[in-house]
This record gives C-alpha cells, structure tokens and sequence, in this order.
C-alpha cells in the first residue's frame, strides 16, 4: 500500500468545499468517525468514491468505486434512494455479508441518499461506533439525512449552472473534526487507601474518557478506565505508592478509548517517602494517601522527553495515516530516525510495513474500538538502515490503540537480547507472524467468488482478492479445454510473454501443465529455483518468486492458476495450504462459470431464435434493425422488433415485455407471432393493438408489455402510428432535424381489455429516418429518462442516413452525407455495445424511403 496522506491537486468535478464540508457536517451530526461521499461516475452504473474523511485513502482502495448492482449498502440505497442503517457488525453481516466478510470489524454505518428534485447525485455514508440496534441511531439518521438533503439542493444548484456534479477521479483525503481533547492537557486525581475512594477533576476524567456522572470513585473503576493490559499493574502501583515506595516516573498508561497516557505518582501528606527502588519501607509505614497527574502526550519537550524514558517504541498516527508522533525507541527499532518518521506517511516512511497484516489490523484499529496486538518481522537488508537495529530478521510485536483522533502504536521486539551477544533463536523460540488477514481471505474470496458468475467474472474476483492477500503482482489463469491449457486472464506479465504457452497440450512439461496433472501446487522461491527445476523454459525479465496451483474442482481438472511475485520470497507451511484451498474455491467458482457460459449461450441462442432472422423488404423502403441482451444474468429478455408486409406497405413494430426470463420472451415470441398475423391481414393499427392486447390477457392476465406499431405507405410516405405504453418515435428529417414524434398512445397491452389506442398520421419523406427504440437504449439509473431520449436525438442527428435520391440528375442541396442505414445504427449503438454493464435488453429499428425512381431508369433498391 502506498499513498500519502492527503491530495493536492485541484480534482474536476463539484467543489472540494462543499464535499469535505458536507463530510465534516456528517460527522458532527453522527458522531462518526469516519465519512465519505459516494456520486456518480461519468462510467455508467458506476459510483466513485469523492470524498473519504477519516481514513488513509489508499488503506481502503477497494471501497473507492462501487458498481450499483453489486451487493453493497452504498449501491443498494442508490438505486432504491432507502437509508440503510447498519448498527453493528451482526447487522452488516445479516444484510452485506460480503462487506462484512472484507471489514470484518465492531462498527456501525449509516448510508442516505443525496436526492434533489426527484434526480440521485450519490450517497453519503458515515461509520460510528456500534450500536445495539437501528432504533439507537435513528436521531443520528435524521440529522444525517438533512446534511444529505443540502448537500443534494447545492448540486442540484451547481447542476443548472453548467457546473460538474460527477466524480472520476481518486478521492480526496481529509482529516475529520477533533474528537479529543487537546494535546498537553493535565489531569489531576487522588487515592485514600483508607476510605478506597477516587478522586477525578474534570481534565483527568476527560483524558481517561469517563462520563461525568458514571464514575463510582473506586480503585477499581479506575482500573476499568485502562486497557486490559495496563489495568492489572495499576493497583499495585497504587499500593506501593501509598506505602511509600513510589515507581519510577513517569508511568505509562492506556485507556480503553485507547490514547496514550502518562501517569505520576506522590504521597498527597507531604510526608518523605524511601528513596526509589525496591528497599522495604519502614515498618511502621501505614498507607497514605496519593496524589498523581495524567498527562495526554503532545507536542513539546515535556511529553518527548517523558516518552523517551519508555522502554517501548511508541508513535502515533492520524486517521491518515501520518505519523504525528514517534518517541526515539520508536526510530531505533523501525530503522528510521524519529526526524524522519514524525510528518510522513507511515508507509512511506517504513515501506517494510507494507504488508497485508499489518494493514488489516490498522484497518481494524481505525474502525473499531478494539485494542490488535500482533508480530512482524523486520527486515534483513544488505544496505545498513538510518538508525542501527540489534534485532534485524527477528520479530517485533505491534499493539495498536484506537483513539477518537489518533491510532497509538506500540513496537518492542520479541526477543530483547541482541543478536550479537546470543546465539540465532531457534523456531521454536521465533514467534509465529499473525495470520488473521490469511484465516479470513478464504472467507472474503468464497463470499466474492458466489457473486462471480462468468469466467471473467471470476478471474476479476481472485485478482482483487488473492493477490493483494499474498503480495502478488502477476496473474494468469489457464483453462483446460479438449486437453489444452487455454489463458483465460493475465495481468502484471510483460505484453506478450505468455503467448507461446497458449494451447499447450497436457504431454508438455511446463509448470502450469504439471501441477494440473498432478493435483499437486508448485512453489518456487526464486527464478532461478524455477529455472534448475525446468531447464529451457522461457522467463520474464523479473526476478521475483512463483507459486502454481492446480484449479480441481470436485475431482475433475480445471485449470492452473499462476501467481507471480517481484521479488524472491519463501512460502510458509501455511501460506501454501492457504493458496492450496484458495484454489480449491477458484476451481469450484470457474466450473460454475463455464457452466454458466455454456447455458448462457444457449439462452441467447433461443433469444436470438425468437427474433427475426431477416426483415420483409421493399424497393422503396430501407430498414435496419439491432439487438443488444443485456449483461447482467443468463436471463433472455422480452424485448423485440419486426418489419411485416401489410398490403401494398410495410408494418413497422417495436415491443418490450415486461421482466426477463424465460416467461418473457416466451409471452415475446407469442406477441410477435400475433402482431405479424394481424399485420399481414393489413387490419387497421388500431385494431392491431387493441386485437393484441385482448390476446395478452387471454394469454397471461399478469403479463404486460409496451408496443409501437407503424403502418407505412412506401408510395406517399403516409404512416398512420399507434403505441400502447411505448417510448415515442424519432424522425429525423432529410435536412438533419430531428423531432420526437408525439403519439397520444394508449395503456400498455395486457392492462385493460377496454383500452383504445388512437392512430396518428405523419409523412415519412424520402432520405428522412423514423427510429423506433426500447427504454435500455435511452434509461439511465439516476437520470431522467428525457434526458436519454435527448442525447439519442441529437446522436441520430449526428450521424447522417442515406441521401435522398431524385429524379433529377444530381443529390439534393440538403441531402445528408451518405452513409448506409445500417452505419446509421451501429453509430446510435455504439456507446451500448462497448458498455461492459447492460441491466437491460436494447432493441432498435430503423426506417427510411427512397424516392419512387432513380437517374438510371432502375427500380428503386435494386442498386446500378
């Protein structure tokens, strides 16, 4: 992980002013310790990030962008423009299991919609302290919801003024409002051994994070407002005290709100007390009461010069991650003098530290209340480091402290003789590094890999998660098809490097083949370990390990999953039987996937049947129609388009059932079939519709679809129109003007057997386009479905059409640059077919008429 801690740079979009402010306001209103705003991307279906206050932005990268159909509170509240209250980590995992599984912490999360006008801009979000149930928070919801609603009127203002109330670029890093007390602040307190009572003034009660009024003034409550790991000393430090034998000062302490504290202790009467150290006190010594102060470390020769006495390395981060505090312990065991460490980015100051277990127990400590302690290991290096470290290779263990404002580290090594004067610790006596990140990355995968349906899918799946788990840089996935290795996915290898392995047979002996032959992973620490075992076989330039897994999936081979890394590196014991049952679980994911390819396929193969495979023709009509299904599941969808003979003319129609699945296109393929019947019977539009309508809740009272059905007279160019609940048509005029043809319409089909459906005429001239369309071309989540039918307007207009032909010896003055119909759209598609996300069916057809003769004495349509 790598970043700093803020951003300076001027980002396009709404103003950082009203954003961060927005967020600071959120926070006051909640009291969370951690906001952002989420607004929509000029990618479409796609959120960004905007805003992240409280947190190191590059800490949660994977929560900067969020596809509005994934199962995510922030996409959920989005589309469906419904809070979502989260009070507790049980709560987000009952609801967002997926979330849950990637911050598995003890916090809770609010999310409103920011909506203005009846028009979504994004969604606010704030992380608090848990609670024990929605009820709890409801007020904070409130007033969270009304710093929404002024952050969406701002936009919308900003909106009408021309200005940019999309986001894409990396959001902005900002620290929120203190939460804490002021640095250098000094409390006070006392302790009677005599009555057990405890004294606190207001600053000691503040620093130690006590109510007013919830304090019982005992030792024993006293003790309750340190950490678990301070608590037990303190009552002896107490006792001794009171009996005259004072510690030395000063004391460290920490409270359960997790800031570091340090603590000094006299006798309160005044009376001498024995020297330091551990020389009995006299025996006629009675307990007496104490006095002491606690000081909140800050910046200033007192607090470093306190701190410098402590035996532990101790720093202190901000909710960016910046190290704001570092006493010199601190720099000697990190290698880094303090001078250096205190101002930078932690990571970029000790990129050591750049590790997956490292940054998932910081995550924790900046979400949750709970204190994580756990080991690293410091690195053997050949250059020496700023500042000597007498325990280079061996392990230190890390504790982290939660506070309101800063996280406080503490650092000391495992082993606190140096290397020099013992022998090397054997294994046993070597700490084991701490493996949460590893014992829940399965957790995390699995949950991802149930939302990955297709081999991509899956591919993008282990790239997001493996990867960054183990430190890995390289990926490439191969499938096995008709006893060849096939590349599924790569990335991080060098721009052709892997294609002379693509197809390679089972016989061939290369790694990838060999570990899915054998059912067994392959690890190699280094390339040249890679290159003794298989002489010959071609390398990348990079020097760095590689691990091969096998993808078996309930005993029948898969694939074989590569990783790659940048640098040489071992694989532990259970680092291997991590990635042996990761790729278990991408096994069973890409089974599933071509599984679901294979089905989709034939499900598209049945859409495709349904449609027409070709459309009726006239000499002096062109047509051009188009199909787009949508990306989003296997489920073949309803919508549908046909050019029918009626009479002398042609029938133009354009439908879309309602839903998807097999039901929908089923209740397609029998309209379609009605509407051609009636058609070719050249029944009146009227009677068309109306006939169609009546079958559809004959067929299915629950179904219902939208329609628009042209009669067209290829002679005239008269066509008498009749739409039931269906977008209206777009003419674009031979001149280049477009218009939206408005048709009064009627019901959609399959409501009420008594509708009527009334015609409207128009003219049609030669070199002029009539565009029939369904909602997935022009609808667009958040945006007003006008605002689509605008934007195709103006893209018909821009992109030509066949030039009206004449009957004199050149083109018209005002004929159009000449480009087919079919040009005309591939071009309206363009920007559908190339979007990876389609939550909906696209269909569209096209109509133009050619004049009744040409120069060249042909008929119309049948070319020179």
């Amino acid at each position: 992980m790598t970043g700093s801690a803020g951003n300076e740079r001027k980002p396009s979009g709404p103003p950082p002013a009203l954003l961060t402010g927005t967020v600071a306001d959120a926070l006051r209103a909640t009291g969370g310790h951690t906001g952002g705003v989420y607004l929509c991307s000029t990618t479409s279906r796609l959120l960004r990030l905007a805003v992240l206050a409280g947190l190191p932005g590059p800490l949660f990268r994977p929560w900067w962008r969020v596809h509005m159909d994934r199962p995510f509170p922030v996409a959920d509240v989005y589309r469906t423009g419904v809070p979502v209250v989260l009070a507790n980590a049980t709560e987000m995992m009952r609801h967002y299991a997926q979330l849950a599984a990637g911050l598995p912490f003890q916090f809770g999360s609010l999310y409103v919609p920011v909506v203005a006008d009846g028009r979504s801009f994004g969604v606010l979000a704030v992380l608090r302290p848990a609670a024990a149930d929605a009820a709890e928070v409801q007020a904070e919801r409130e007033r969270l919801t009304a710093v929404a609603d002024a952050l969406g009127a701002a936009l919308l203002r900003l909106g009408a003024d021309g200005g940019a109330v999309t986001w894409d670029e990396e959001p902005l890093c900002v620290r929120p409002p203190a939460a804490g007390p002021a640095p250098g602040r000094v409390g006070r307190f006392s302790w009677d051994p005599a009555t057990d009572v405890v004294t606190l003034d207001e600053q000691a009660r503040t620093l130690l994070g006590l109510p007013p009024d919830e304090f019982p003034g005992t030792l024993e409550a006293l003790a309750r407002a340190v950490d678990p790991t301070d608590a037990h000393r303190l009552p002896g430090l107490l006792h001794r005290t009171a009996r005259g034998r004072p510690p030395p000062l000063p004391l460290q302490v920490r409270t359960t709100e997790g800031g570091l504290r340090l603590l000094e202790l006299w006798d309160a009467t005044g009376v001498a007390t024995d020297p330091p150290g551990d020389a009995p006190a006299a025996s006629s010594a009675l307990p007496r009461p104490i006095a002491g102060v606690l000081l909140d470390p800050g910046p200033g020769a007192l607090a470093d010069g306190a701190a410098d006495l402590l035996p532990e390395g101790v720093f202190c981060l901000d909710r960016l991650g910046l190290v704001v505090y570092a006493n010199a312990r601190a720099g000697h065991l990190l290698g880094v003098p303090r001078d250096e460490l205190v101002g930078r980015s932690l990571w970029e100051a000790v990129p050591w530290l750049n590790q997956p277990t490292f940054e998932e127990h910081l995550r924790g400590a900046l979400l949750s209340p709970e204190p994580a302690h756990f080991h690293v290991r410091l690195p053997v290096t050949t250059d020496p480091p700023s500042v000597p470290r007498p325990y280079e290779g061996d392990w230190l263990r890390v504790s982290l402290y939660p506070g309101a404002d800063l996280v406080t580290c503490k650092a000391v090594p495992s082993n606190r003789v140096p290397n020099d004067t013992v022998p090397e610790p054997s294994e046993a006596d070597t700490p084991a590094p701490d493996t949460t990140a590893s014992l829940y990355r399965p957790i995390v995968l699995a949950i991802a890999l149930t939302e990955a349906v297709t081999a991509r899918q899956v591919s993008a799946v282990v790239m997001q998660e493996l990867l960054p788990a183990f430190g890995g840089r390289r990926l490439a996935i191969y499938l096995l098809q008709e006893r060849h290795l096939y590349l599924a996915w790569e990335s991080g290898f060098p721009e052709g490097f892997l294609a002379p392995f693509e197809g390679v047979g089972l016989d061939a002996r290369l790694p990838g083949v060999e570990t899915l032959t054998t059912g067994r992973p392959l690890f190699f620490d280094s390339m040249q370990q890679l290159a003794d075992a298989y002489p010959g076989i071609d390398l990348d330039a990079s020097e760095g390990a590689r691990a091969f897994l096998p993808l078996i999936a309930s005993g029948r081979p898969v694939g074989s999953c590569i990783l790659g890394f940048d640098r040489s590196r071992s694989f532990g014991s259970e680092e291997r039987t991590v990635l042996t049952a990761l790729a278990g679980l991408i096994a069973h994911a890409m089974e599933k996937a071509q599984r679901y390819d294979t089905e989709a396929a034939l499900a598209r193969g049945l859409q495709q049947a349904l449609l027409p495979q070709r459309l009726s023709q006239h000499a002096r009509v062109e047509t051009a129609g188009r199909y787009l299904p949508g990306t989003e599941g296997m489920d073949v969808g309803g919508d549908w388009y046909d050019v029918v003979e009626a009479g002398d003319g042609l029938a133009l129609v354009i439908g879309d059932v309602q839903g998807h699945g097999v039901q929908a296109a089923a209740t397609m393929g029998q309209l379609r079939s009605a509407v051609r019947a009636f058609a070719l019977g050249d029944r009146p539009p009227e009677e068309v519709m109306g006939g169609t309508n009546h079958l559809l809740i004959d067929l299915d009272p629950g179904q219902f679809a939208s329609c628009c059905y042209v009669r067209l007279d290829p002679a005239t160019g008269l066509a008498r129109a009749v739409r039931a609940g269906h977008l209206p048509p777009l003419l674009r005029h031979p001149d280049g003007r477009t218009e939206v043809v408005e048709l009064p319409g009627g019901v959609v089909l399959g409501v009420d057997p008594r509708a009527h459906y009334p015609v409207t005429e128009l003219r049609l001239e030669p070199g002029a386009i009539l565009a029939l369309y369904t909602d997935g071309l022009v609808e667009r989540p958040g945006h007003d479905i006008d605002d689509g039918i605008t934007d195709l307007r103006r893209a018909l207009a821009g992109a030509g059409g066949p030039p009206a032909e004449t009957d004199t010896a050149g083109p018209a003055a005002d004929a159009p640059p000449g480009r087919s119909l079919a040009d005309v759209a591939d071009r309206l598609t363009a920007t559908a077919r190339q979007a990876a996300d389609r939550a909906d069916d696209i269909a569209l057809l096209l109509a133009t008429r050619r004049a009744a003769e040409v120069t060249h004495g042909k008929r119309a349509g049948h070319g020179p």
